[in-house]
């Protein structure tokens, strides 16, 4: 079959978007669109990359306001824009899939990827067109301070992350309305018995009850793991919004009285206070998205995988409660080199709070790898592939997490390249989106109705580009933090060229491989069947009656 009719059509001409339902089709335009940001930000990305080397070079061209712009808007494009758009799709898709009861609402999932995408374009629109840079987003006054920074691009900039809240919210309520639900496997259960075992609560239960003798709890739970995983994380994204809209809100009327012509004093807002209620809520991104979303997303991958039950799954339940205990208690790690908070909530929160998530999270990613290792041998598919490759990017981002959660530690690493690279960058995109590359492949034949994926070599080229360039991104931007260099900065002099050189070169890596995995997809439906996925869909089947494979 000639390349051009493969790149109109798609491989084998056998994807119909005409065939698609309308959950499918919801679920399509999240990841479409989720995959351009993420091209966007690896753009953005490169961008910065090149400019830490020479910051003279297009588009920066020695502009510290352009600089600074990219890198405010950066990770609004990257993890709302991207993340949360794969992420939302994914369990908008898996929820019915994995309950075998129809989605409370088709309109509510396309009215959510429609409003986080608009308020990310709004966003970035505020840094691309008025160069609003306050950096740290929404970090009190410094969005507020209409000297440094025109008043509509706050305005724009603040619309713009308000949308995606809204949007998030639509996610929260069309996920618990669809888990409350009484129809289907849960027209009996009552809403104890759902809120019971979506906290987890059934597994610490049947924990105790097997270590005192008596018979388990529940033996069969009213939701499946992977759904406790999402109602869970669920309760952490929900007080995210909420935290990160009422601090949109303030800022936003501060904005407002200053178009207006009235100054508004900003320090009749507590700094310390409002740092600590941001903190408490930006840090639930972290725990409530990455951590338990992750967890969720690994065991379920491993039973698919595998076809075997879960490793120690009681245990794993009865975590996943723990850690709603824990990430409401971590904040204080952001603020150790606060001198104005209280020693005792950096010792307690901090560190010892903070630290119980090595536990944790490297509990999750024990019961993944012996549910892995207990069904010998495997094929190495494209999903557990990328599947170790998320294990890995964790297993080296969380115990980076841990050593800057310390007093000490935290004089040397605070606010420099270690915390955003060594950290943040490889949970992200080496263990968060590899992760979720593994959800991908694995739902592709349900989502798409069995198309065939263009190019298994492409596949292979992408996942060892991403990895290596991820990690490597990450360890040398963590080598330069180590040496001193600072995050939010703009060096002219070339101090820390060797590691940002080899960070590019790593990017690049990143960036090329998107550009395979994104040319690959096309491929596969054809520039037809990727226009017809943002069509109305014609059939009305619902999908949620499709059997689990190997569940």
């Amino acid at each position: 079959m000639s390349f051009m009719h493969d790149l109109v059509h798609g491989a084998d001409n056998k994807f119909d978007h005409m065939s698609l339902n309308a959950l499918q089709k919801a679920t399509l335009r999240a990841v479409v669109v989720s995959f351009l940001f993420y091209g966007l930000a690896a753009l953005e990305g490169m961008i910065m990359r090149a400019a830490s080397i020479a910051p003279s070079v297009p588009p920066v061209h020695g502009s510290v306001d352009h600089y600074f712009s990219i890198m405010t808007v950066h990770p609004i494009v990257g993890i709302f824009g991207s993340t949360y758009q794969l992420v939302f799709g994914a369990f908008l898709f898996l929820l019915p899939f994995l309950t075998k009861k129809p989605l409370y609402s088709i309109k509510l999932a396309n009215a959510t990827w429609i409003l986080i995408t608009v308020g990310t374009m709004t966003s970035w629109l505020a840094s691309f067109v008025y160069n609003y840079a306050p950096l740290y987003t929404l970090y009190w006054p410094l969005p507020a301070d209409t000297t440094q920074f025109k008043a509509i691009g706050g305005v724009m900039f603040i619309v713009g992350v308000a949308l995606i809240m809204i949007g998030t919210l639509l996610f929260i309520y069309n996920i618990y309305a669809t888990v409350f639900s009484k129809v289907g496997v849960h027209k009996n259960k009552t809403t104890k018995e759902l809120l019971i075992s979506g906290f987890g609560i059934d597994g610490m239960l049947n924990l105790v009850h097997k270590l005192t003798g008596k018979q388990p709890y529940s033996k069969e739970p009213a939701l499946s793991l992977p759904v406790v995983a999402i109602f869970r994380g669920t309760v952490d994204t929900f007080l995210d919004a909420l935290v990160i809209l009422s601090a949109g809100v303030l800022v936003l009327v501060y904005l407002l009285a200053d178009m207006g012509g009235v100054k508004l004093d900003v320090a009749s807002i507590d700094a310390l206070l409002y740092k600590n209620w941001f903190w408490w809520g930006l840090d639930l991104v972290a725990d409530g998205l990455v951590l338990i979303y992750v967890a969720g997303s690994w065991y379920l991958l491993a039973t698919l995988i595998t076809g075997q039950k879960l490793f120690m799954e009681n245990v794993a339940r009865a975590a996943l409660m723990l850690e709603l205990l824990v990430s409401w208690m971590v904040w204080s790690h952001h603020l150790l080199a606060d001198q104005g908070q209280p020693e005792m909530m950096k010792l307690i929160s901090g560190e010892m709070v903070t630290a119980f998530e090595l536990l944790t999270q490297g509990l999750a990613l024990f019961i993944t790898l012996v549910t892995l290792w207990k069904a010998r041998p495997l094929k190495m598919t494209m999903e557990l592939k990328y599947l170790l490759g998320g294990l890995i990017g964790f297993g080296l981002a969380v115990p980076a997490g841990i050593i800057q959660a310390d007093m000490a530690m935290n004089r040397v690493l605070h606010n420099t390249q270690w915390i955003i690279g060594a950290h943040v960058h490889i949970a992200i995109i080496v263990g968060l989106y590899m992760t979720l590359y593994s959800a991908v492949y694995v739902l592709w034949p349900l989502v798409t109705n069995n198309a065939k994926l263009w190019s298994t070599k492409l596949a292979n080229a992408h996942f060892w580009l991403h990895l290596i360039g991820g990690i490597g991104m990450g360890a040398f931007m963590g080598m330069a933090g180590l040496d001193g260099m600072l995050r939010r900065h703009l060096y002219f002099n070339g101090e820390y060229n060797l590691f940002m050189i080899l960070a590019a070169i790593c990017g690049t890596m990143l960036l090329v491989a998107w550009l395979l995995f994104l040319f690959n997809v096309i491929m596969s439906v054809g520039l037809k069947g990727l226009i017809g996925i943002f069509l109305p869909s014609k059939n009305k089947e619902a999908s949620y009656g499709i059997e689990p494979a190997n569940a």
